[in-house]
Parts: structure tokens; sequence; C-alpha cells
């Protein structure tokens, strides 16, 4: 018997799982995909918002200025690329001039810190490549930018780390009550759970609808981006936006951690999880953005992606016990990603006040660190690989990653089960050849050190095989 079970571990489900392995509790968390963050946690803008666009009042106001103060902790905490960069919404008229004012009476209202509005004069003097028709800004200091998947793969890890029992490839096909809470029904068998919590992100409201009467209905939007090369990451130091609008917060131009520029996004209403691409919505986000930003070079870009995000319509997150003992977390559109942290500790706060028994661990683990051999000094280059040899084997060369980083990972608390979990815990395959290089030598080393056959690596979710093969059934 499970204290809690988890349904979803993108960054809502990994940051509730982080917050609950704080307690003397059996926690367990499913995922239907083959790792954790693999859905809009992978593919979004890796913004953490300060908190100037909630209306005031509201839980997503609350919880986005709270949880961006503790990304910077949790991020500095848990050895995830973080960068305080800040941020500008630009304005081109006397109507956007009256909506950046709105947008900093907000912020104040919610507590956002050091705002600011500019002239377009003050905002080129800070971003000297943004548009001469920029007529006004909004500045906010404390807004930042991560690495999304690496985040919630490190809040998902602390949480295994401790004693939170993770199923990959484990699907919920029903709920049913029981006395002592619920029978959680999987594709894998059946897990008894006193406490269930939906974080289901696009499943949400299937998962809902399991436990509850229909009351929300979860509305697919894509995103689409350009991933630019590295030779444009200096095009803008801050995070660009323009005013927001009834589809989001528009297309932003941002620098990335990594040390890329990313482009996006658009809003377009799609069935399920389509993250396709369209020429149409491309065009689209570069025509919008060089309005922003008008020297940004397109030519440079070495990926495109989307991502959809689980809307609701509503102005608000979904944040209820919506049955006994069954709580919903859903509709967790942007800022989700700001807000995860805090939305994980009103999760425990809600189960508290249903009844779950809190009592906190003396010994919880709040510390990670990972290698990053390209930021190591020569001299710790040296000493590290004449300890561990493989160390000195780059594998990628554009992100100059190891085969030591590569088996760190492989070594985890959630060892990657594809070529592009591999991708998000050690950098390899992210860079201008994106993969390109070295693929088939992660394919080689995840056969190798998991004892698989090289026709059993997928690219990314259970399926997507890199080769094919003679079967008895015929190829695959």
């Amino acid at each position: 018997m499970y204290d809690v079970v988890i349904i979803g571990c993108g960054i809502v489900g990994a940051a509730t799982a982080f917050e609950l392995s704080k307690y003397r509790l059996k926690v367990g968390i499913v995922e239907r995909e083959n790792d954790v963050a693999c859905g809009t946690t992978k593919a979004n803008s890796a913004i953490i918002h300060a908190g100037y666009d909630p209306v005031p009042g509201t839980l997503m106001a609350r919880l986005n200025v709270r949880g961006a103060a503790l990304a910077r902790e949790l991020c500095a905490a848990l050895d995830v690329p973080y960068l305080p960069c800040g941020s500008l919404v630009l304005g081109f008229s006397p109507e956007d001039q009256a909506h950046l004012e709105e947008l900093y009476r907000r912020g104040v209202a919610n507590g956002v810190p050091d705002l600011a509005l500019l002239t377009g004069d003050e905002a080129r003097a800070l971003e000297p490549n943004l548009s001469p028709t920029v007529t006004a800004a909004l500045l906010a200091p404390t807004a930042a930018i991560c690495s999304p998947w690496e985040y919630g793969l490190a809040l998902a890890e602390t949480a295994v780390r401790n004693g939170a029992e993770l199923q990959l490839e484990t699907a919920v096909t029903g709920l049913t009550p029981t006395e002592e809470g619920w029978r959680v029904e999987t594709n894998r068998g059946v897990l008894e759970a006193r406490y269930v919590v939906n974080a289901a992100g696009l499943e949400a409201q299937t998962i809902h609808e399991m436990a509850a009467s229909p009351s929300f209905a979860i509305h697919p939007s894509r995103g689409q981006y350009f991933l630019l090369d590295k030779s444009e990451g200096g095009r803008v130091g801050r995070v660009i936006f323009q005013c927001p609008n009834e589809k989001g917060k528009g297309v932003l131009v941002s620098p990335t951690v990594h040390g890329n520029l990313i482009v996006g996004p658009d809003a377009e209403p799609v069935e399920g999880d389509d993250t396709s691409t369209t020429s149409a919505g491309l065009a689209f986000v570069r025509e919008t953005a060089l309005r922003s930003v008008p020297s940004v070079d397109f030519r440079t870009s070495i990926r495109n992606f989307a991502g959809v995000r689980a809307s609701t319509g509503a102005k608000d997150f979904i944040i209820e016990l919506s049955a006994p003992h069954f709580l919903d977390l859903a509709g967790i559109c942007s800022p989700g990603l700001s807000a995860a942290p805090a939305i994980g500790e009103y999760a425990v706060e809600l189960l508290g006040q249903a009844g779950l028994a809190l009592e906190r661990k003396e010994d919880f683990q709040t510390s990670r660190k990972r290698v990053r051999f390209r930021e190591m000094s020569p001299e710790e280059k040296a000493k590290l690989v004449a300890e561990h040899p493989a160390y000195g084997r780059v594998i990628c060369r554009c992100e100059t990653v190891t085969e030591g980083e590569i088996l760190d990972a492989l070594a985890g608390p959630i060892p990657p089960r594809s070529v592009d979990g591999v991708k998000r815990r050690a950098g390899a395959g992210l860079g201008r050849c994106q993969g390109g290089f070295c693929g088939p030598r992660v394919v080689e080393l995840l056969a190798r050190e998991q004892h698989r056959s090289p026709g059993d690596i997928p690219q990314e979710r259970a399926g997507s095989w890199l080769l094919v093969r003679e079967t008895k059934g015929g190829a695959r």
C-alpha cells in the first residue's frame, strides 16, 4: 500500500514527488513514457517567469512568484543550469504601453521585486539589437532561464534517492475507490494507494474522469520553436517578449543556458500530443520575432521542435481535491515550469489538510552534483582523466561530452533508456550536428552498459527504433 501515488512525472509530478519525499511516506510515481520529463517539460521556452503576468489573487500569481524564488535555490542545490538573466517585455504603440503599465501594476501586486518601466531608448541601452520601433518596455530583473528537462530530472532523481518508487512505461487504465483510498489499475498491474495525485499533463482530464465527474477539458495547444546555433547565442542577453495576448505570452527571443538562442513559440490548437512542426507556424514565429530583434540570423537554425501545452482555457491552474483522497494538478500551462516547486509545496499542504500524516525525515538528501568535463580547468581535467580514463574519451565533439559523463548518467537513480534520454542527462547530441556524430556511440554505450541489443535502443519514446533487423515475423 502506497501512501501516495502520483500519476505523471513531468515537472509538476516530479516537484510533488520531491516535496513528498521529505516525509516518512511510501510514495509511488507512475509515468507512461520511458523517461521522466518527456512531455511539455522537455519542449518549452525554459523561462522562469518573474510573475507579473498572472492576475493578482490567483493561484497562478502566488505560485509563480514563490516558485521562481524556489527555482533559484533548487537549481543551485541540485546542480541544474540556471541563469538569472532578467527579461524585457516590449511595446511598439500607445496601446502596448498601456498594457505594459497594467503588467507593472500586476507585478507589484503579486510581489515581483525591482520591476521598472523603460523608454525604448533605455531598453536599447540594455539590449542594442532591439528594433528601433520599440517605444517602451517592462524590465523584470528576477526572470531567469534554466534547463527544464534537467530541472525535472533532478527533482525526480532526488525523490527516488529519498525513497520514492518510480515506474516508467506504466499507463494508468482505471481508478476505483476503496475503503482505504484508491485502486490504481495500470498496464503493468494494480497499485493500492491511500491518496492519488493527478499530474498527468495532457492526460489530466482523462485521469480526472476516472475518479470524478467531468469538470474541465484539456485543449492541447502546440508551440513551435527555432533553436539557433551558439554563434547566435549572444544576440540578446535577456529574455525578450512582446506584449502577451489571449493566446499566451507570445513569441520570444532568448538565450539558453547552453549558449544557443531560442525563438518561439506560436500557439495553435491541436489534437492530442501533436509535436509536428509546420512551415506556416515556423514562418509566423520567424516574422514575429524579427519585429523584436531584426538581426536574428535564422540561417543558423540547428533544430526546429514543438511542445504541446495542457491548456483548459481557464485563467488559473486547477489545483483541488476533486474526490476523496484524489488531488488534481491540472491545466498547468505557462507559468507551470516557474510555479512547479511551489505547486509541489501546495499539493503537500492540501494532502495534509485531507488527512495525510506528514512526518518530516531527518535524513532527507538535498544535494546533487554532475561532472561537466568541458567546464573544468585543464588541471582538473588531467586529474580526473588520470583517475577515471573514461573521461578522456570524447563522445560528443560539439558539446565536449565524454564517455565518463555518459556512464555517470547510466549509473544514475533514473537511468536513461533511449538516445535522447542520454542527451537530456549528459548533453551528447545537443550541439550543432544534433547527434549526427555521437549518436552511434551513444547507442553502443547504452547497449553495452545495459546488456541490450543495439536494435532495442530507441531514439526517444518506446518504439522509435533506430535500427532495423530481421525477425521471424519479418523486419522490424
